[in-house]
Protein backbone atom coordinates (compact mmCIF):
# COMPACT_ATOMS: atom_id res chain seq x y z
CA UNK A 1 0.00 0.00 0.00
CA UNK A 2 0.92 3.78 -0.27
CA UNK A 3 3.32 4.92 2.54
CA UNK A 4 5.12 7.76 3.37
CA UNK A 5 7.30 7.96 6.23
CA UNK A 6 8.85 10.88 7.54
CA UNK A 7 12.33 10.84 9.68
CA UNK A 8 15.23 12.99 10.61
CA UNK A 9 12.76 15.35 12.91
CA UNK A 10 14.19 16.58 16.70
CA UNK A 11 15.32 19.06 19.00
CA UNK A 12 17.54 21.87 17.44
CA UNK A 13 18.89 25.02 18.65
CA UNK A 14 17.88 28.07 16.88
CA UNK A 15 20.64 29.08 13.94
CA UNK A 16 21.03 25.13 13.13
CA UNK A 17 19.95 22.60 10.64
CA UNK A 18 18.28 19.50 10.04
CA UNK A 19 17.38 17.22 6.89
CA UNK A 20 13.94 15.62 7.09
CA UNK A 21 13.50 12.77 5.10
CA UNK A 22 10.79 11.16 3.34
CA UNK A 23 10.93 7.39 2.28
CA UNK A 24 8.10 6.30 -0.43
CA UNK A 25 6.76 3.20 -1.29
CA UNK A 26 3.59 1.43 -2.56
CA UNK A 27 3.35 3.99 -5.53
CA UNK A 28 5.78 5.65 -8.29
CA UNK A 29 7.25 8.31 -7.19
CA UNK A 30 8.15 10.01 -10.12
CA UNK A 31 4.77 10.23 -11.06
CA UNK A 32 3.65 12.80 -8.13
CA UNK A 33 4.77 16.04 -7.10
CA UNK A 34 6.08 16.31 -3.78
CA UNK A 35 5.90 18.86 -0.82
CA UNK A 36 6.46 19.43 2.60
CA UNK A 37 3.65 20.76 4.85
CA UNK A 38 4.01 21.83 8.63
CA UNK A 39 1.10 22.54 11.30
CA UNK A 40 2.43 24.26 14.63
CA UNK A 41 0.62 23.88 18.08
CA UNK A 42 -2.79 25.99 17.57
CA UNK A 43 -1.89 26.77 13.64
CA UNK A 44 -3.55 25.26 10.65
CA UNK A 45 -1.19 22.82 8.24
CA UNK A 46 0.59 25.34 5.97
CA UNK A 47 2.66 24.79 2.61
CA UNK A 48 5.89 24.61 2.96
CA UNK A 49 8.25 23.53 -0.10
CA UNK A 50 7.16 21.03 -3.13
CA UNK A 51 9.46 19.94 -6.03
CA UNK A 52 7.98 18.90 -9.46
CA UNK A 53 7.87 15.31 -10.65
CA UNK A 54 11.06 15.52 -11.95
CA UNK A 55 13.03 17.96 -9.91
CA UNK A 56 13.72 20.52 -12.42
CA UNK A 57 11.36 23.24 -10.48
CA UNK A 58 10.94 24.38 -6.71
CA UNK A 59 9.09 26.37 -5.00
CA UNK A 60 8.91 27.83 -1.48
CA UNK A 61 6.60 29.85 0.70
CA UNK A 62 8.21 33.01 1.65
CA UNK A 63 9.54 32.59 5.61
CA UNK A 64 11.24 29.21 4.66
CA UNK A 65 12.78 30.88 0.96
CA UNK A 66 16.74 30.84 1.51
CA UNK A 67 16.83 28.89 4.43
CA UNK A 68 15.10 25.50 3.39
CA UNK A 69 15.94 23.27 0.48
CA UNK A 70 13.97 20.64 -0.91
CA UNK A 71 14.89 17.61 -3.24
CA UNK A 72 14.15 14.47 -4.43
CA UNK A 73 15.93 11.17 -5.54
CA UNK A 74 13.09 9.17 -7.51
CA UNK A 75 15.56 6.33 -8.25
CA UNK A 76 16.06 6.20 -4.05
CA UNK A 77 12.05 7.18 -3.32
CA UNK A 78 13.10 9.86 -1.24
CA UNK A 79 12.25 13.33 -0.81
CA UNK A 80 14.21 16.00 1.36
CA UNK A 81 14.14 18.79 3.21
CA UNK A 82 17.21 20.65 3.94
CA UNK A 83 17.04 23.25 6.65
CA UNK A 84 19.05 25.77 7.73
CA UNK A 85 18.99 28.46 10.07
CA UNK A 86 16.10 27.72 11.91
CA UNK A 87 14.19 29.68 14.47
CA UNK A 88 11.70 28.88 17.00
CA UNK A 89 8.67 29.58 14.34
CA UNK A 90 10.05 26.84 12.56
CA UNK A 91 8.66 24.59 15.20
CA UNK A 92 6.05 22.07 13.95
CA UNK A 93 4.87 18.84 13.03
CA UNK A 94 6.53 18.57 9.28
CA UNK A 95 4.43 15.88 7.09
CA UNK A 96 5.69 15.32 3.42
CA UNK A 97 2.65 14.37 0.76
CA UNK A 98 2.23 13.48 -3.03
CA UNK A 99 0.15 15.30 -5.46
CA UNK A 100 -0.63 15.74 -9.02
CA UNK A 101 -0.67 19.23 -8.91
CA UNK A 102 2.37 21.82 -8.88
CA UNK A 103 0.94 23.75 -6.17
CA UNK A 104 0.89 24.56 -2.13
CA UNK A 105 -2.53 23.80 -1.09
CA UNK A 106 -3.16 20.53 0.95
CA UNK A 107 -6.32 19.59 -0.99
CA UNK A 108 -4.60 19.24 -3.90
CA UNK A 109 -2.68 16.27 -2.08
CA UNK A 110 -3.49 12.37 -2.03
CA UNK A 111 -1.02 10.72 -0.14
CA UNK A 112 0.18 12.05 3.13
CA UNK A 113 2.84 10.67 5.68
CA UNK A 114 2.35 10.75 9.78
CA UNK A 115 4.35 13.34 10.88
CA UNK A 116 7.61 14.14 12.19
CA UNK A 117 8.14 16.72 15.63
CA UNK A 118 10.76 19.52 14.82
CA UNK A 119 11.28 21.78 18.25
CA UNK A 120 13.82 24.88 17.81
CA UNK A 121 15.16 25.91 21.21
CA UNK A 122 17.41 26.51 23.33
Amino acid sequence: QVQLVESGGGLVQPGGSLRLSCAASGFTLEHYVMGWFRQAPGKEREGVAYVTRNGAMTYYIDSVRGRFTISRDNAQNMVYLQMKTVNPEDTAVYYCAAGSHNAMQAVKYSYWGQGTQVTVSS
